[in-house]
């Protein structure tokens, strides 16, 4: 992709919000039926996005991320609750909220007889874009998609069709971008393409919300990060802060020779074999030092060849909050 990426709108450093999104006391209830008692998709959302951030927004399959997404994106009625976008309420000036967004969906949802051109150029003026404004060119060119400007949606691969979806998000220069698994199904070298369009976004002003299951890109992508769990925030904090609530590490010793029992005696200490022949000690820091580690497992007949210290991860910390382990 070439090296010019569309941004929002140069905008005075006085005028901007603190917040990109606001949510408080979000809820969001789809009523029952006569064999279904209602179902509360959001308990009360208190969330705080600031402007600028690389946002991870993560949780399981049904936590209730796509509902808040829908609803900040016009597309799901709130229960009850307030909800702001770019300091603009979306109950009180919802045509404004929502040019203050752009989604880019899961679903390849497009029309498969309009080409690229024609879908923005039709999605610019679904938001008003005067055509003296509009950066289609520009925007297809940013998203590698300017060789393929007159083809039919159909005819587009899938990542081209992904690459799509992010330039109908851009056609209003949104200072807010939410991205809803944009990665998931695409081969690597798209993930890296769609991954630099994003960062240089990113780098000239536009906040991202990045919901994914590939949580190693979360890790790396995001500053901060909020896991929702049956319909609750039950984490925001700072990705490092985040990572950093898991006070356990793992020692791995490969002996220097094949070990016929894996030792026992490690009290607190989880000992575990590795198909390599490594041994995992998996202990907490404020309780045990690796020196202390090392001495025990000296003491144990076992004659180190080498070793190596293992860090939690955010995928150990999701597992562990979303579980109910968390410490």
């Amino acid at each position: 992709m070439p090296d010019t990426a569309p941004g929002p709108a140069p905008v005075s450093a006085a005028a901007l919000p603190l917040y990109a999104i606001e949510a408080r006391g979000l809820r969001k209830t789809y009523p029952g039926t006569k064999k279904t008692p209602p179902a509360e998709a959001l308990k009360g959302i208190d969330l705080a996005i600031p402007r600028g951030s690389f946002f991870g927004l993560l949780g399981p399959n049904g936590a209730g991320k796509s509902t808040f997404i829908n609803i900040l994106g016009g597309l799901v009625t709130k229960t009850s609750g307030e909800a702001r976008i770019w300091d603009i309420d979306i109950d009180q000036n919802p045509r404004d909220a929502r040019g203050a967004i752009g989604i880019v969906p899961q679903e390849l949802n497009m029309d498969p007889f309009f080409s690229p051109m024609e879908s923005l150029e039709i999605q610019a003026g679904f938001y008003g874009v005067p055509k003296s404004e509009r950066r289609t060119e520009e925007i297809l060119r940013a998203v590698g998609l300017w060789d393929k400007r007159d083809a039919y949606a159909r005819t587009l691969s899938g990542g081209m069709k992904r690459r799509l979806l992010v330039a109908k998000a851009m056609v209003h220069s949104p200072p807010v971008l939410v991205l809803d698994e944009p990665t998931a199904g695409v081969d690597v070298e798209l993930r890296r393409q769609l991954w630099d369009y994003v960062k240089r976004l990113h780098a000239e002003g536009v906040t991202i919300v990045l919901t994914t299951h590939y949580l190693e890109e979360a890790q790396e992508l995001c500053d901060a990060i909020a896991i929702i769990n049956k319909g609750e925030v039950i984490a925001c904090e700072p990705t490092e802060r985040l990572v950093g609530r898991l006070d356990q590490k793992t020692l791995v010793v490969l002996p220097q020779a094949d070990i016929a029992k894996t030792p026992s005696d490690f009290g607190d200490v989880h000992v575990a074999r590795r198909p390599n022949g490594a041994i995992a000690f998996t202990y907490r820091a404020r309780e045990h030092s690796v020196e202390e580690l090392l001495d025990r497992v000296r003491s144990a007949g076992i004659a180190i060849k080498d070793l190596s210290i293992e860090e939690p991860d955010l995928e150990d910390v999701f597992v562990a909050l979303t579980s109910g382990d968390a410490s």
